[in-house]
């Protein structure tokens, strides 16, 4: 087989600073693309929920050829909830490609990133991308790229980085801020004069590992990763080779390599190269793959652990069953054991119950996600509010901390400040910027929880609010949940325009007429500290007596729509949301009011017990 020169990067930044856009200039320009074929923006984010976010959930692999190299490229997300996408890829690429906003700077996920890039030793590349913003300030953004590189304990190699400028929405990157080329040259210029190609060790034994996997319905399971050491063949026996020491042989189908954004089946893959292969159906992630006969497993793929954790439960509420294909715990179970598969950040652990699973993410949007796939998918589900997972370190209970970086116009900030001190967070700087001020906090994982909604409420929709886990700290104390009650219908029936228009003088409603509703849902937010049972399904009196005045017109407020992440953010320890194909609702975890009072009576007894 003829060596190759390959280089395979990554492209890391912060959320929204440009990374998909970037890839689809390197694909562009590289001619992947027919000339009558229709590009659609963000062409890496196929997956249908990280078109609707605009977010960059999964890691994904393609490729293009510049001279005599092939450039293998990885976008990655820029989430801190899918930083477990980012972990594992970093080891299987030469260079990072770490693009900054040119306004914002570098902010709390562009430090997680090339940490990790920085461990493994790789020398990066800065963009400063979104040049033609007017509040543009590359000078000042640089520094602040150095002073984060010399925190982050960056070695003199990694110092001596190169600098680019550029619009990758227009697909131009520049040696200069004054320069006048139209095209991305300087960038695949830097990438073959700053990387060495990979080294040409193809005659040395195989030495694969495998850090993702996915699934296709005709061939199955699929392992993706690099070779490192001598060439893969198709067809062909190997040593699958786990961290543990342990070890079986299984042979390889059918060989991929990625070629623009299609995958090629290929006779044989050369190292350095990034592959796909089928046949072995128990690959797992960070299995290495080695000749018949030797065991010589490469250092397993560490991933942080979780910090946060919610029950996913069977759905037992009345309307269970109406809409959902897929609704028992057997079906759920089957589920999170697939997904386990391929999404390394997450862990299942079962309770007493074996009605209910203890799932636990890197972040709320990281488990919303996967509801809200299971959800499309057809599953009906419930699940209770998230709590933070708590670690013992020296024998001090800790929980996970965030740094917090928020953009709000000034005249909010107040309502802010006085926000997130009640949720025990620490006013780290404060900076303005204008109109605007930039907050940036320490807060309690715990304080966090349920803050989004309220935060918009506040800042009229107009402030940012990122976030990043920054440590551990000692446990900071009870943090107040939810100041406001909800409204929870006593009846089951669907709700009636007479009652609804009643009712929402005692709050704000959830549900609009004819809503099929349930004795214990929550229909609304109670205008007071207290929860409140309300009829929703009471209708106006009929009678045969008219009045000579016209009855008043009974307009309704329109009621608060709830999305998955709203609802999760909502509920309180008693609460539930309950998760099916066609509607989100939220419910009382013991439906009629003389349950909730037993249960409030044991826990009463519970306590004294314990004192």
């Amino acid at each position: 087989m003829e060596y190759q020169k390959i280089i395979n990067i990554a492209v890391i930044a912060h959320v929204d600073a440009g990374k998909s856009t970037l890839v689809d200039a390197f694909l562009k320009q590289s001619h992947v693309f027919k000339d009558n074929e229709k590009v659609v923006d963000c062409i890496m984010d196929s997956n249908d929920l990280e078109r609707e976010r605009g977010i960059t959930i999964y890691s994904k692999n393609c490729s293009v050829t510049y001279k005599d190299y092939k450039i293998n490229i990885v976008d990655t997300p820029g989430h801190a909830d899918f930083s477990s996408e980012v972990e594992r890829i970093i080891k299987t690429v030469d260079t990072v490609i770490l693009l900054v906003d040119s306004s914002e700077g570098p902010m709390p996920q562009t430090r997680f990133v090339l940490q990790k890039s920085l461990q493994c030793g790789l020398c990066p590349i800065l963009v400063i991308n979104k040049m033609d913003k007017q509040d543009a300030r590359a000078t000042e953004v640089i520094d602040e790229v150095y002073d984060l590189f010399l925190e982050l304990n960056a070695t003199d190699d990694q110092l001596d980085f190169p600098i680019l400028y550029g619009v990758a929405r227009e697909g131009v990157i520049r040696y200069e801020v004054e320069d006048t080329n139209e095209d991305i040259i300087p960038l695949f210029e830097t990438i073959i004069h700053h990387t060495q190609a990979y080294p040409n060790i193809m005659d040395e034994d195989i030495q694969m590992q495998i850090s993702a996997l996915a699934y296709d319905d005709y061939i199955g399971r699929l392992g993706i990763g690099r070779i490192y050491k001598g060439t893969l063949k198709e067809a062909t026996q190997y040593q699958v080779c786990n961290a543990n020491g342990t070890s079986h042989t299984g042979k390889t189908n059918q060989v991929f390599v990625y070629k623009g954004l299609s995958r090629v089946a290929v006779p044989e893959v050369q190292c350095g190269e990034i592959c796909m292969i089928s046949g072995i159906p128990d690959i797992n992630i960070g299995d290495t793959l080695c000749p018949v006969g030797k065991n010589e497993p490469m250092p397993m793929i560490t991933i942080e652990e979780p910090t946060l954790s919610m029950n996913f439960m069977v759905n037992d509420s009345p309307f269970a069953g109406q809409t959902g294909k897929y609704v028992t715990s057997r079906n759920i179970r089957e589920r999170l054991d697939k997904e386990l598969e391929v999404n390394v950040g997450l862990r299942v652990e079962e309770t007493d119950s074996t009605d209910t699973f203890k799932v636990s993410g890197r972040g709320e949007l990281h488990l919303t996600i996967l509801l809200e796939q299971m959800r499309r998918e057809g599953y009906e589900i419930a699940v209770s509010r998230p709590e933070v997972i708590l670690k013992k370190i020296d024998g001090v209970t800790c929980e996970p901390v965030e740094e917090v970086v928020i953009d709000v116009p000034t005249e909010y900030s107040g309502s802010v400040i006085s926000s997130l001190n009640v949720r025990k967070g620490l006013l780290q700087n404060m900076e303005d910027l204008g109109t605007y001020s930039r907050l940036t906090y320490m807060v309690p994982t715990r304080g966090l929880i349920g803050f989004r909604s309220d935060f918009i409420n506040m800042t009229h929709g107009e402030g940012t609010l990122v976030q990043r886990l920054a440590d551990y700290e000692p446990y900071k104390g009870e943090i107040p949940q939810r100041e406001n009650g909800a409204l929870i219908s006593t009846e089951t029936g669907a709700a009636m325009t007479y009652a609804l228009w009643n009712i929402q003088e005692r709050g704000q409603l959830f549900i609009g007429a004819q809503t099929p509703v349930y004795e214990g849902m929550i229909i609304g937010v109670s205008a007071k500290n207290m929860d409140m049972g309300v009829n929703p399904i009471k209708n106006k009196k009929m009678t045969a007596v008219r009045s000579t005045g016209n009855d008043e017109a009974m307009k309704l407020v329109p009621p608060r729509s709830l999305t998955l992440e709203s609802a999760i953010e909502f509920i309180n320890d008693d609460e539930l949301v309950e998760i099916t194909p066609t509607d989100i609702r939220i419910r009382k975890k013991y439906l009629t009011a003389l349950d909730r009072k037993r249960h409030m009576r044991e826990i009463g007894k519970v306590e004294s017990e314990e004192e």
